[in-house]
């Protein structure tokens, strides 16, 4: 966390510029994600790089580049983008408001207010992250719950 910090503090002071730091929208973080790829790096030093398909399947590796995503799937809420792993029984949903400033985006966990990495868009699927597993289905289990019924319509 101090790193990420640190980071957003370095960037907002350098060479005595100041970069504004704005709070997006769930509509905002969808618009910025999908048919796109986050990369980063969380505040313990590992790093991922995910593909946001349109359908909400999420492509890519999430801590570990030797696991890809098989069944990662993502979708947002009024103020927040949320992601799952794993199978029905060991699921794991992870839920994050994210800030901007400039090109560099800080997610902080929505449970804890702890920012917990930081990490840049790039256009498309520039790693072909999509080409490397077979294609899953995303169930919308999440999506049950207020105001995350995008990812139930598809």
């Amino acid at each position: 966390m101090r790193c990420a910090a640190l980071l957003l503090f370095g960037l907002s002071v350098a060479g005595g510029e100041a970069f504004a730091v704005e709070r997006l929208t769930g509509e905002q973080m969808r618009q910025l994600v999908e048919g796109n790829t986050a990369t980063g790096r969380y505040s313990s030093g590992e790093t991922f790089s995910e593909f946001h398909h349109a359908d909400g399947r999420v492509s890519g590796y999430n801590r570990d580049r030797a696991m890809p995503n098989r069944d990662a799937c993502w979708t947002t809420t009024d103020d927040a983008i949320c992601y799952y792993y794993g199978p029905i029984e060991t699921r794991q949903t992870y839920c994050f408001t994210v800030e901007r400033s400039g090109t560099l985006y800080v997610p902080r966990s929505v449970a804890s207010g702890d920012i917990i990495g930081a990490f840049t868009v790039r256009p498309g699927d520039p790693e072909k992250h999509a080409d490397k597993v077979p294609a899953w289905y995303c169930d919308g289990l999440i999506s049950q719950r207020k105001g995350r019924a995008r990812l139930a319509g598809q």
